[in-house]
């Protein structure tokens, strides 16, 4: 037997299918896949099996599972929240429909989906965020306003981190024609000040006596003439990314210098452009899933584009194109072409650590389009240098 099927027969197996097997350790994301089917599948070994609730426990709700299947070297133990997270992330869409319904139905793992109570006990956490967003179509009313207000005070959070350094990149510069109204310090304007003060020199006292202090003004930069489209990859492995984007996007939106669009995409695109002001109902509208149509995003961009030369779109995507690459290279290569600004994204949170096709990648650069992947404050950074 070769070493691929070992190891998915070692899967079917589960517990005390080690020795028949092989005995080898599974390796890597199999290990992983192991871990994430012993946590639901081991419960017709009988019952008394731990399970901690959403936000208790260890600093992600973690606690021990009870009984364990024999040679798991798992790192960290699994939790309701960190469990339907890695399922989502290491199996194929229609494993994880059966997987889900066997944890709702069979095995009555459905605290998330059907508890209320519970998600508005929860310590709000990202990782709760991310389970409550693979899982929100499966709850009914009741539980998706609980589950709405968990997830907005976990964004309120992410705001706050990054709201500050997003709009300093945005912040005018001083404009030393035009008085202003706005009396802070580093907008004083000392030499006007004197100047129009001299009526009130006081020879005696040898002292200026500053009846009226005067301000420069600050203007916004030309960018408001430029069109941010933000572009969102929403399969599985982008959650993070799709977050964060909507977070930014969110913030964006409240620059008045710069007009945002924001949608997302897998086989079809959808314009959350109205939605962009409140990152609650961005995330709350995603369906998390389904293939990758990147050739179409750009299409539907491009018809968004009114001055190309003052025009960024920002792909977030792991490049991992479905649809026929020759139609994605054709749409990039015309965008460019154009005077339109890609700038290419395989990663859009506070650790920006990229993951993607890099010959998708490599393509669309020989192209033109820029690629990295950054936190919300470099891509800030990065357009307010592109729209000065």
């Amino acid at each position: 037997m070769d070493r691929a099927r070992r190891i998915r027969w070692r899967l079917v197996l589960g517990r005390g299918g080690e020795e028949a097997t092989g005995g080898e350790a599974l390796p890597g994301e199999w290990g992983e896949r192991d871990q994430c089917l012993a946590f639901l599948y081991d419960r017709e070994y009988g019952p008394g099996r731990n399970v901690a609730t959403p936000g208790e426990g260890g600093e992600d709700g973690d606690d021990d599972r009870g009984d364990d299947r024999r040679g798991n070297l798992a790192e960290s133990q699994l939790t309701v929240p960190t469990w339907i997270d890695k399922v989502h992330r290491l199996f194929p869409r229609e494993t994880i429909e059966r997987i889900e319904r066997d944890g709702l139905e069979r095995y009555r793992l459905d605290d998330l989906v059907t508890n209320p109570d519970l998600l508005r006990r929860a310590r709000p956490s990202q990782a709760l965020l991310r389970a409550v967003l693979r899982t929100k179509h499966l709850m009914n009313e009741e539980v998706l306003r609980a589950a709405r207000d968990l997830v907005r005070k976990v964004i309120e959070e992410i705001l706050e981190r990054i709201a500050r350094p997003v709009r300093s990149a945005f912040v005018g510069a001083v404009d030393r024609r035009r008085p202003s109204s706005l009396r802070i310090a580093k907008n004083f304007d000392a030499r006007r000040t004197i100047r129009r003060n001299l009526k009130n020199w006081d020879a005696a006292e040898k002292r200026l006596i500053i009846e009226r202090p005067f301000f420069f003004s600050r203007v916004r930069r030309e960018s408001e003439r430029w069109r941010v489209i933000i572009l969102v990859d929403q399969s599985g492995s982008m959650l993070d990314s799709v977050i964060h984007a909507a977070v930014t996007a969110s913030v964006f939106w409240g620059i008045r210098a710069i007009k945002t669009h924001l949608c997302v995409f897998d086989t079809s695109v959808v314009d959350l452009t109205a939605d962009c002001s409140d990152p609650v109902e961005t995330l709350m509208k995603v369906q998390l899933g389904g293939g990758t149509d990147i050739g179409g995003a750009l299409d539907y961009a491009e018809t968004l584009v009114t001055e190309p030369r003052k025009t960024i779109v920002v792909l977030i995507t792991d490049f991992g194109e479905g649809a026929p690459e020759a139609r994605l290279l054709g749409t990039t290569k015309r965008l460019i072409e154009s005077g339109v600004t890609i700038l290419g994204l395989a990663a859009l949170d506070e650790a920006a650590r990229p993951a993607y096709d890099e010959h998708v990648a490599r393509r669309m650069a020989a192209l033109g389009a820029h690629v990295g992947a950054m936190t919300p404050g470099q891509l800030a950074d990065w357009l307010a240098e592109r729209v000065r």
